[in-house]
């Protein structure tokens, strides 16, 4: 009686150990299964974005995220939908997905670019410096976030050089207005248009014109003090520029004529010279 249920007790031990080994076969199934599916959909994706069906693309690289959003190919696959976006200038879809990654995966190995290609996405959506401010001052806000926060990334070198066609921008916009005002005959505000050229774009070719248009505004309407301190700053530091030579002519009305002179002279100079050289050809 003992052996038989010693034995039965043994069978018992097998047929449990058999269902724990089933059981485990069973759960390792599974999540290999479920992580064949994230790949799979995350090669769809990588292939529609080779052949150029970027919506399909992003569709799957969405899914790739959701199959499995513990997962290391989660915001890989997030960050690859906001670029299939890109691509294709979807750029609300694209800003939209590249936000909720910020949102998601702050602490990521490539939040970096994620920040420069929502920068780019606004920038590429500036068309007109006269309409399209707010993709101007969202692209400048982000290009600068990339230079304060990621310095040392390969991103912040052309984050600097797209600020510096930004501030071309803005300060363009800014004379367009000013010169508007000036022919209107809105002083103050052409004034104030100008001024912000000087203290906040003086890194860009604008600066030069403004302060010409400063000496002319406050020349015509007789404040000739700050008019030559703005020409003397002019001549300080663009002694060189027509746009000096310009100011300079607001307080000599004898400058143009005078230039005028000096250019005849060095043209007939030309001339004869030219001529000496024909001559002695023959």
């Amino acid at each position: 009686m003992k052996i038989k249920i010693c034995l039965y007790l043994i069978i018992l031990s097998f047929l449990f150990i058999s269902c724990a080994k089933k059981e485990t076969k069973k759960s390792i199934i599974k999540e290999k299964s479920l992580d064949l599916q994230v790949y799979e959909a995350y090669s769809e994706g990588k292939k529609s974005l080779e052949s150029g069906d970027v919506l399909f693309a992003a569709k799957k690289f969405n899914e790739a995220e959701i199959l499995f959003p513990q997962s290391e190919w989660a915001p890989k696959s997030a960050l690859m939908a906001a670029y299939s976006y890109y691509i294709q200038d979807y750029y609300g879809d694209a800003i939209a997905e590249l936000l909720r990654f910020n949102k998601i995966y702050p602490n990521h190995k490539n939040i970096d670019y994620a920040n420069y290609l929502l920068a780019i996405c606004y920038y590429e959506q500036i068309v007109d410096e006269k309409k399209d401010l707010q993709s101007i001052n969202n692209a400048k806000e982000n290009f600068n976030l990339v230079i304060k926060n990621y310095p040392n990334s390969e991103y912040a070198l052309d984050a600097k050089f797209k600020i510096e066609l930004i501030n071309d921008i803005l300060a363009s916009k800014e004379m367009y207005v000013g010169r508007y005002y000036f022919e209107k005959q809105k002083w103050i505000a052409a004034i104030n248009r100008f001024k912000t050229v000087v203290d906040e774009y003086d890194t860009t070719i604008y600066v030069e014109e403004a302060l010409h248009r400063l000496v002319e505004v406050h020349y015509t309407i007789g404040l000739k003090d700050e008019a030559k301190k703005y020409a003397k700053l002019l001549g300080y530091n663009y002694q060189s520029s027509e746009w000096y030579e310009m100011s300079y002519g607001v307080f000599d009305e004898m400058y143009k004529k005078k230039r005028a002179k000096r250019i005849k002279k060095n043209k007939n100079s030309i001339l004869t010279k030219a001529k000496s050289l024909l001559e002695s050809d023959e």
